[in-house]
């Protein structure tokens, strides 16, 4: 098959997960967060391509992959605006609108250097707080964070 100057070819996907919408600034942190790169399967991937709704946005396909909930808890906090198709045969047979958890068990690491989380081997918890702004607070130090602060294990 035979691409004009305008199209490129890209497999289709025959079952597996398509992550699309996701800012390009947090495309290699959200690769590096879900250790993409540590995948046997097929992975597509695609950055700063045009998009109406966000200017720029990265894509990610990946072969014979459904992510679990903390691995999409763990994309929400990265890229809450960010959809997940789940592809079969060829088909989209789900789409999932990303939202943020209401309770996060360690995936965050809190900014405050004095949090026991950050002195002893204590494991994180933050309860969300407002999700329009999403913001979140520690269960220990009660230090707030908003989504542009916080830091993914």
């Amino acid at each position: 098959m035979k691409a004009s100057h305008t199209e490129l070819i890209v497999r289709a996907l025959k079952n597996g997960t398509v992550i699309d919408h996701i800012p390009a600034d947090k495309l290699f942190k959200i690769v590096s967060i879900l250790e993409l790169d540590q995948l046997e399967q097929q992975i597509t991937i695609g950055n700063n391509l045009e998009s109406k709704k966000l200017g720029k946005k990265g894509v990610i396909k990946i072969a014979d992959k459904v992510f679990k909930a903390e691995e999409l808890n763990k994309l929400a906090l990265l890229a809450p605006s960010a959809r997940i198709n789940i592809v079969e045969n060829y088909e989209v047979v789900e789409k999932i609108d990303l939202s943020l958890p209401e309770s996060v068990h360690e995936i965050l690491q809190c900014v405050n250097p004095m949090c026991i989380t950050n002195k002893q081997p204590v494991s994180t918890r933050f309860d969300l707080l407002d999700r329009k702004r999403g913001i979140f607070k520690c269960h220990y130090c009660e230090r707030t964070v908003d989504l542009s602060e916080i830091v993914v294990k």
